[in-house]
């Protein structure tokens, strides 16, 4: 498979295209002012504690107090469990005995603000690197559960070694993601390494800020380019300004030396989205109803619940006989559907009404 990766800049959004086989598969924006705060890391100060509703709210220097629920305050396993796990089986300190009002605590941001509602906070903190997660309180070493039950063993032993003993240097918790699978050694490594020095840093910056600071902010697009979308797969990186490459390539020379050689300054006279006419493929793939090559086309209804996918053959008569023609038409329609899933960014419950065969 054949990828390349198309980079769209200016100050006021990001705009990130995955192109296979001269076709674009997904698309990713950011806009500059409306960045999430999901990952980000805070010195926050507690400013009340609610004994009735089990929570206190946390300035940590935004408009509205978050909110912290005694369930997202972590403490220390002795059995070395997931705290997840450890949760349904002991009873919870009530949270008037964990926090108290003035008192600094390290949070990061699990729900982003909606409405009058503040963000959600928890205390343990989990740093997401490119094949591992890590949870510098926890000692526990684990993996995806997508990844098949028969490889697991051998990825968490492997995994095991590499992360290391607390005395040499090592310890922490990690979590092997499901694009970990099939990682070297010396990949999984260089992750590790790298979060490590990011949870040092957020650890320095927690002594010397005051409180209501921000110690991390999760990555922006362009750097999660290289820490999330790169594979051994992508030919090239393409991006159109000087100054963003300059920066992009120096995260990457120093966090994925790999990645960061791919890395090219695009400097042709067309926009870069006119390479692949990506801004009307976009347009096409977003629009309700979706032609395909043979006459056919899908219509895609997204509601709360689920999205339902039907697919219609139009003016597809091409084939000799009635069945052929419905055969070619779900078959295409098939393709078609995997990427539109992708370019979409569409989960939970699809359904797909193909033409009836025998």
């Amino acid at each position: 498979m054949q990828q390349d990766i198309l980079i769209n800049w200016s100050p006021q959004e990001t705009r990130v295209a995955v192109v296979e086989h001269g076709a674009v598969q997904e698309l990713h924006i950011e806009r500059t002012l409306e960045r999430g705060l999901v990952g980000n890391v805070y010195l926050g100060k507690v400013s009340r504690v609610l004994p009735g509703m089990q929570s206190a709210f946390i300035d940590i220097g935004l408009e509205r107090a978050a909110f912290l629920h005694v369930a997202d305050v972590w403490h220390r396993q002795p059995d070395g469990e997931p705290p997840a796990f450890a949760r349904k089986t002991e009873p919870q300190l009530p949270i008037e005995k964990q926090v108290f009002e003035g008192q600094s605590l390290m949070v990061q941001v699990i729900k982003d603000p909606i409405g009058t509602k503040g963000a959600r906070l928890s205390t343990q903190i989990s740093i997401a690197g490119r094949l591992l997660v890590f949870l510098p309180q926890d000692d526990h070493v684990g993996v995806s559960q997508k990844i098949p039950p028969a490889e697991r063993d051998a990825l968490r032993a492997r995994l095991q070694a590499l992360v290391g003993d607390k005395s040499a240097g090592g310890g922490g918790g990690f979590i092997l993601r499901t694009n970990g699978e099939d990682s070297t050694d010396a990949e999984l490594a260089e992750d590790i390494a790298y979060l490590r020095k990011t949870w040092a840093r957020i650890k320095e910056a927690s002594v010397k800020l005051p409180a209501g600071s921000l110690l991390h902010q999760d990555l922006d697009l362009l750097q999660r380019v290289l820490r999330d979308l790169v594979s051994d797969h992508t030919q090239t990186i393409r991006l159109d300004s000087m100054e963003q490459f300059h920066r992009l390539r120096a995260f990457g020379q120093e966090f994925m030396p790999a990645a960061a050689g791919k890395l090219q300054h695009y400097k042709g006279e067309r926009p870069i989205f006119d390479l692949y006419s990506i801004d009307e493929e976009v347009a096409k793939a977003l629009g309700r109803r979706v032609e395909l090559k043979s006459g056919g086309y899908l219509i895609v209804d997204q509601t709360e619940a689920l999205t339902t996918i039907d697919v219609n053959t139009g003016g597809y008569v091409g084939a000799r006989n009635f069945d052929d023609t419905i055969f070619k038409t779900n078959l295409e329609a098939a393709q078609a559907i995997a990427r539109q899933l992708r370019l979409r960014n569409l989960g939970g419950i699809i359904i797909v009404d193909f033409i009836d065969m025998v």
